[in-house]
């Protein structure tokens, strides 16, 4: 999984695991755009996103592999932070039937659920714009293909998988998404199915925050601006981008899907941590994840 939203960047949690891979010299000496990036509403096309998020990525793998690692596992398929796990949701379809299957995951990350599905059989491919959180892929090992590029531009033959699942990954994060469904369906055989999770789109409605002060409406949730970070330039470092439900379906529907399933995950009684703004405490109240079931006729 490769985010669970703007505030799953800033969650307080550490793991004890190290994960920090040694660092290029070149990288240390760089200024780093975050430290001094401003918060703001505004329009950001598909070239701004891409381009600000593929460096956001780059620089942030590392703390978000510290901060995440422990909770994702090494070889976990987890669809959010309540903690939904493939093994129990089955939304791919019964692990049983995962051997032999060719998957493909968007937004990879470090290759976590990808990882799970090799174990199942499965043949994964793993993908993200991320040069970074794959190289966190390759240190944790892989016996599988990982392809850095581009949700928006598949570097795949038209009907080269069975299944696709993307865990945070990729739509939360581009101005087209619809783009994004095309080329999904584009590489999937007919019949394949596509598994999505998002940050719920009710969540923009409220301040990212996991206490009581996260309660309270803040904001419009039919204002569809992107949540951008800039520099002190005006070039987005980091774009976010907001679709209502509704969107969301029809989004699905004009990308040659068909939707089956809509999975809105109640927080567990097992899951005291806290992600940024997901908490038991707003968990319980309102819902933190959506989770898209998309099928190809």
């Amino acid at each position: 999984m490769t985010a669970a939203g703007r505030a799953g960047r800033k969650s307080p949690q550490t793991s004890t695991r190290e994960p920090i891979i040694q660092e290029p010299a070149s990288h240390s000496q760089e200024s780093d755009p975050d430290a001094e990036s401003q918060a703001t509403r505004r329009d950001a096309d598909v070239t701004e996103s891409v381009r600000a998020n593929r460096g956001w990525w780059d620089r942030n793998a590392d703390e978000y592999q510290i901060e995440h690692g422990t909770f994702l596992g090494d070889d976990r398929f987890v669809w959010g932070p309540e903690g939904l796990d493939e093994v129990e949701a089955e939304l791919l379809g019964p692990p049983e039937d995962l051997k032999g299957r060719d998957v493909l995951e968007i937004g990879a990350g470090a290759a976590q659920c990808a990882r799970w599905l090799a174990a199942q059989g499965a043949r994964p491919v793993a993908l993200d714009i991320s040069h970074r959180q794959l190289q966190h892929a390759l240190r944790i090992g892989s016996s599988f293909p990982l392809v850095c590029a581009d949700a928006g531009a598949l570097p795949f033959a038209d009907g080269s998988f069975d299944l696709a699942c993307s865990a945070y990954g990729a739509l939360p994060f581009v101005a087209d998404p619809v783009r994004v469904l095309k080329e999904v369906r584009r590489v999937l055989r007919p019949g394949g199915r596509f598994v999505f999770s998002v940050t719920h789109p009710i969540r923009w409605a409220f301040p990212d925050e996991p206490g009581p002060e996260g309660l309270s409406v803040s904001a419009s949730y039919f204002d569809r601006t992107p949540y951008v970070e800039q520099d002190e330039e005006g070039h987005a470092v980091y774009v976010e981008h907001h679709r209502t439900v509704g969107d969301r379906v029809r989004d699905v529907v004009a990308g040659g899907f068909r939707l089956v399933d809509l999975v809105e995950p109640e927080w567990p009684v097992w899951n005291t941590s806290e992600w940024g703004g997901w908490s038991p405490l707003r968990g319980n109240l309102i819902p933190g994840t959506a989770i898209f079931v998309c099928e190809r006729d």
